[in-house]
């Protein structure tokens, strides 16, 4: 991976960039447009969002924007959503789909998620993804939050095997065992809350690391997530932390570095855990 550009390949041959802009948390509005509009001005070709973040219409609005003044087309983008707990069903989760393109603006997302692995509505919920993408409405299918134990009962009936899994993952949440799960299934692995919300800025250990290369903690982490192979989504509103969030093509962490962060491991999430999440 050499820029912003630069892309893994999913299992089913679609090419999905290794860096994103996030918008979690982040309301519908003039400031929303105008970062996903920056950020497709600054080089980024993947944006991800979802229908519980209540902000598709500003996101739609934004790509719609941001690929007017850059002299893009719409197949330049990789864009995201995800199907609510609420609508995970096979009908449901098919008229979720429709909704969210609606207030997109799009014919069709690069990638649609299951938000969380609700236990007994995943499986139709996956089905209606299944269709969605055979049917060519959809470019890859995959599931956020999903633990080894779902995706294997998932996998147990699936005709489709996911093509990511979208996850809490940073330095205080390795989820190594899930990570080499991933890799040995082709299924690629997303972080999303990279920097733990910003929680990481300040960390001894990160900030010395930053130091010797000349990089922010953010820089670090991020580049930290790209040599595990995990494509990652920092949220950002700001036009200078958008960029600085991508300049992390230019340097590599060492073997030290890396073996120094995946020592920092806690377990400790920042959102619900999967496995104790009252849906």
């Amino acid at each position: 991976m050499k820029n912003l550009q630069d892309t893994t390949t999913l299992h089913n041959g679609i090419r999905m960039p290794w860096l994103g802009i996030g918008v979690f948390k982040v309301e519908e509005g003039a400031e929303l447009v105008h970062a996903v509009k920056s950020a497709i001005q600054h080089g980024y070709r993947s944006i991800d969002t979802a229908a519980i973040y209540e902000n598709e219409r500003s996101v739609g609005q934004g790509i719609h924007e941001g690929l007017q003044e850059a002299n893009l087309s719409r197949e330049d983008l990789f864009v995201t959503s995800k199907v609510w707990n609420a609508d995970l069903g096979y009908e449901s989760t098919l008229a979720a789909y429709e909704a969210s393109l609606n207030k997109l603006g799009l014919a069709y997302l690069d990638l649609y998620l299951i938000h969380w692995p609700v236990q007994g509505k995943y499986k139709e919920a996956w089905r209606a993804l299944e269709t969605l993408y055979k049917e060519g409405r959809v470019k890859a299918i995959g599931v956020s939050n999903f633990q080894i134990h779902h995706l294997e009962d998932l996998m147990k009936e699936a005709e489709i095997k996911p093509m990511v899994n979208q996850v809490e993952f940073h330095p205080l949440l390795t989820q190594k065992e899930l990570l080499e799960f991933c890799k040995k299934q082709n299924i690629q692995l997303e972080a999303w809350s990279p920097l733990r919300q910003g929680q990481l800025l300040d960390h001894p250990v990160l900030k010395e690391i930053a130091e010797k290369h000349g990089k922010s903690v953010a820089q670090v982490i991020l580049r930290w997530d790209l040599q595990h192979g995990v494509v990652t989504i920092p949220k950002s509103t700001k036009e200078h932390r958008i960029i600085e969030n991508a300049a992390v093509f230019d340097f590599e962490l060492t073997l030290e570095d890396i073996a120094r962060i995946d020592g920092l491991n806690q377990d400790d999430r920042v959102g619900p855990d999967p496995d104790n999440f009252d849906f």
